[in-house]
């Protein structure tokens, strides 16, 4: 079967049409409409400035409940100790460069362009996308972003400048979302790093029978603070 082209107005087809490998559309645009839509279908965007807009919908999906994250015993004494200040939507645009450009994702993160940086922006605006920022002092020095809807949580990248801040904002966001009885985290795609902290894989019909049933709750509007957040900046 042939992998669907979206125009401007298109719709997504049924995830069941997805090639083996996940990949299920390419075209259309990434507007903040269009990314809504997408995430409430399950699928999520990934490509490079290479390539067209391509659309995903992988036959396994990577996900966590909160209550599931692994803390690895390296990782107690630092979140003990409070190495880092935690905080929320303080810094989104930030998080977004640093995912762009630090570490491994500087290789790959040309499929954060400026026009779907541009979109996440609105998103954050509209309450929907949010950060999970370590600060060390004034420096910014690791986060993670996403999307919010109903009681799921889209993950889409994180970066760390220093040791385990990334990991350290996964463990908070999942306190935050736990406390409020949200449903998911979606890790999208497997990788040894996510399963150390307790990610693991659902088939993609199990994951969108979750999905049905977590946007029925109602989506917790941005922007969101840790406990004791220091004032936005």
């Amino acid at each position: 079967m042939p992998i669907s082209s979206l125009d401007m107005e298109g719709t997504f087809p049924p995830t069941r049409e997805a090639e083996p490998d996940g990949l299920l559309a390419f075209g259309g645009d990434t507007s903040p409409e269009r990314l809504l839509e997408a995430y409430r279908l399950g699928i999520f965007p990934w490509y490079n400035e290479e390539h067209p807009i391509l659309w995903w919908a992988p036959p396994e999906r990577c996900v966590m409940r909160p209550h599931e994250f692994h803390v690895p015993k390296s990782l107690k004494p630092r979140i003990n100790q409070g190495t880092y200040d935690v905080r929320m939507d303080t810094a989104f645009l930030q998080v977004l460069e640093g995912c762009q450009t630090v570490g491994q994702n500087r290789e790959a993160g040309t499929w954060l362009n400026d026009e779907l940086k541009d979109s996440c922006l609105r998103l954050h605006e509209l309450g929907f996308a949010h950060s999970v920022e370590a600060w060390d002092g004034e420096h910014l020095v690791g986060g993670l972003y996403g999307v919010s809807l109903g009681g799921m949580f889209f993950g889409e990248s994180m970066f760390s400048k220093l040791k385990d801040a990334s990991k350290i904002c996964m463990y908070h966001l999942c306190i935050w979302m736990e406390t409020r009885g949200m449903d998911w985290l979606d890790c999208q795609i497997y990788n040894e790093h996510l399963a150390k902290l307790g990610a693991y894989v659902i088939p993609r019909e199990d994951f969108e029978e979750e999905l049905k049933e977590s946007l029925k709750k109602d989506t917790i509007p941005g922007p969101w603070h840790m406990p004791g957040q220091h004032e936005t900046r």
